[in-house]
């Protein structure tokens, strides 16, 4: 038996407790993981509240992230003793995830514990932290340098948007940060952000251009900010898209792609291939400054998930969740 977040839908409706769990019930998987950290991420709060049709199947347990050390293991890669980290794969929406203490996994889904990580650094990033540098490397490859022009990232104060901002301005970007909380202003300056704007100068209908401003950007939040970012950036930029906090809608023109050139560069975690895993975590180790995970992360134990998935959804968590998955 252990412990774990359980979400279930029947005749009295959708549900998620806090309840012990019989490892004999565990889905298949050829890694048996005792889990030592996971995280609360936006996707989570969806699955935990129901507020969107995150979870696919019936019970569940969520948990996008997960860091343990390998129980059993029939895979070639992993032995007992290991460590190792996930991200994505669909784990808390098809196969069960990390807010449990024991999960079991297909070994093909799992990466080393990056050297240089401790099991809290490492998911004080997650999901939110490798993809913040996703969509870095993404920028990278599209050929936006540092001397290009501000670089500006939405939903400036959750996990992407914390750690995007710590890593481009360690790499010497002139970052602008975007956020509906501009009480946690000192929060984003003392991450690197040299500008905070407020998220109501981009969540309304735009027009088809605007004035252009950015090098690049990094959106979280879709709908008619992430049209507003397109049709104001500069000839050339790159808009990355990972996140779609206002909704899947995208209210925009071709206008921005077919007349200043801009490309839209879409970002995918969940399925990643694991040769871009390993690199965007190699280059976590070396492109972000650990100290900073003091401040973008916070950990709670698991009895406080379900409350705090709500306060997430409501816009009043900072940075990123860590959740001691024993306490």
């Amino acid at each position: 038996m252990f412990s774990g977040i359980l979400i279930g839908k029947d005749d009295g409706g959708y549900h998620a407790k806090l309840q012990r769990i019989d490892e004999s019930l565990l889905p298949e998987g050829d890694v048996l993981v005792r889990v030592s950290h996971s995280t609360l991420n936006y996707k989570d709060a969806l699955a935990i509240t129901g507020q969107g049709p995150v979870v696919r199947k019936f019970p569940m347990v969520p948990g996008v992230d997960l860091v343990g050390q390998v129980e059993h293991s029939s895979h070639t890669a992993f032995k007992q003793g290991d460590w190792v980290l996930l991200n994505g794969w669909g784990v808390g929406e098809t196969h069960w995830g990390g807010l449990a203490q024991m999960a079991r996994l297909n070994g093909d889904w799992l990466i080393p514990l990056p050297a240089g990580f401790t099991p809290q650094q490492a998911m004080s990033l997650g999901t939110a932290g490798y993809t913040a540098m996703l969509c870095v490397m993404a920028l990278e490859r599209h050929g936006v340098k540092p001397g290009d022009g501000e670089i500006v990232v939405t939903g400036a104060a959750g996990g992407v948007g914390s750690v995007a901002i710590a890593i481009l301005s360690q790499l010497g970007y002139a970052v602008v940060a975007v956020t509906g909380r501009t009480d946690e202003t000192d929060y984003l300056v003392g991450l690197g952000a040299k500008e905070v704007l407020p998220r109501a100068q981009f969540s309304q209908p735009g027009k088809p251009l605007g004035k252009e401003r950015w090098a690049g950007a990094v959106d979280v939040v879709g709908s008619h900010t992430l049209a507003n970012l397109c049709a104001s950036t500069r000839y050339g930029g790159v808009v990355t898209a990972c996140g779609l906090a206002a909704g899947m809608d995208f209210p925009s023109t071709v206008a921005p792609f077919i007349l200043r050139g801009v490309t839209l560069a879409g970002i995918d975690s969940v399925m990643r291939p694991t040769a871009d895993r390993l690199e965007a975590w190699s280059r976590l180790a070396v492109d972000l400054d650990l100290k900073q995970l003091g401040t973008i992360g916070r950990e709670v134990p698991l009895t406080e998930v379900i409350p705090l998935a709500t306060e997430l959804l409501q816009g009043r968590v900072k940075g990123r969740i860590v959740v001691d998955v024993n306490r």
